[in-house]
């Protein structure tokens, strides 16, 4: 498989097969992006007449990601990757709630007001405009990154996430102690929904003969995405098994690799759970602004590798030292190190890394 911006791709596709089975061929997977040299100043953006017409610009966003992919240095395993982003909650969009564009991102507007009355109305439209929108965006980063880049899925939401969506995250709350049986009917009722949509952008993906990846950059051959609850963090442990572990669990095993994205301090009362999960490969902790440090968390990362689970890592070049001492390199994928500002920094870093036993 060839791609222009990532011409040593081949090999960085081993090192990341080795990742997901815990092995290393000659180091762990290490993503570095710099900017190319010589580069001379980035071309104005576009103007707008509103943040959704801003969004749904297909042509000039493709144009933009090609552009900013063709100005970037993609070195050691780092992969030059676009995905289809139209926001977080895209998919409960798809499924009846309502959809607003800011300058950054998007939010989904509740479309249940009352479950027994408006369970209907939470079903999936393969026809909703959103929808062709995202085969539509799809299809064109299909054609500009032929041998040039990486198409990825985009970033669905599913599960609890998305009967957050269709309810609002507080009245959620309110609705896993009053309404549990309906909660749990959306989520069995879902579940199909959302496989099915995967399927549609995994196809057209594969079909063109593109690895599976989406916003984190780890790749694999066959079905692989990032399985997450970020309205965890509102909720007790207890509630989490009962409503949303048994979904989770259904997830992980529907693809052939998986990648949990655990958002923040407050998701870690579920960190136990989310290990027990048979079918995680990797879990990705994310500590959260204010919070960074890897000495802050090296309990959590050990508890991670104990349970025979990989670790995408975050660290600066400072903290190589402790996190050499402090767990092992098999499973370990490094998807960024702050402080690497020159090609010089990014060779020692790569260096220290290979020489981790």
């Amino acid at each position: 498989m060839d791609f222009a911006y990532k011409p040593d791709y081949e090999e960085s596709h081993a090192r990341y097969m080795a990742f997901w089975e815990r092995e290393i061929i000659d180091r762990p997977p290490v993503c570095i992006r710099l900017p190319k040299e010589g580069l001379g100043p980035r071309r104005p953006s576009r103007p707008y007449a509103s943040y959704e017409e801003q969004w749904l610009d297909l042509d000039g966003r493709v144009d933009d990601m090609d552009y900013d992919l063709s100005r970037t240095d993609f070195l050691y395993d780092a992969l030059p990757v676009a995905w289809p982003n139209l926001g977080p909650e895209v998919f409960s969009a798809w499924c009846g709630c309502g959809y607003k564009y800011g300058p950054q991102t998007t939010w989904s507007v509740p479309c249940v007001e009352d479950w027994e009355s408006d369970f209907s109305k939470a079903r999936i439209d393969f026809n909703h405009p959103l929808f062709k929108k995202m085969v539509e965006f799809t299809q064109k980063l299909l054609e500009r990154g032929k041998g040039k880049f990486i198409v990825g899925l985009t970033d669905f939401h599913p599960g609890g996430d998305h009967v957050a969506a269709l309810r609002d995250p507080q009245q959620l709350c309110l609705d896993l102690l009053e309404e549990p049986e309906w909660v749990k009917r959306e989520l069995q009722r879902a579940a199909p929904e959302f496989f099915a949509a995967y399927g549609v952008f995994y196809n057209m993906i594969h079909s063109a003969g593109m690895p599976t990846t989406s916003w984190t950059n780890m790749i694999n051959d066959d079905t692989y995405y990032i399985p997450s609850n970020d309205f965890s963090c509102m909720i007790s442990n207890k509630m989490f098994e009962e409503f949303f572990l048994p979904g989770l669990a259904q997830e992980c095993a529907f693809y052939d690799r998986s990648l949990y994205h655990l958002d923040g301090p407050g998701a870690l009362k579920h960190l136990d759970s989310i290990l027990s999960l048979r079918d995680l490969d990797v879990v990705q902790f994310v500590c959260g602004a204010g919070n960074e440090g890897y000495h802050k968390w090296v309990e959590v990362y050990q508890k991670i590798q104990r349970a025979g689970k990989g670790i995408e890592m975050h660290c600066s070049i400072k903290e190589l030292d402790m996190i050499f001492e402090t767990i092992r390199p098999e499973g370990v994928w490094f998807s960024s190190v702050s402080g690497v500002r020159s090609r010089e920094d990014a060779e020692y870093v790569v260096k220290r890394i290979t020489a981790w036993k």
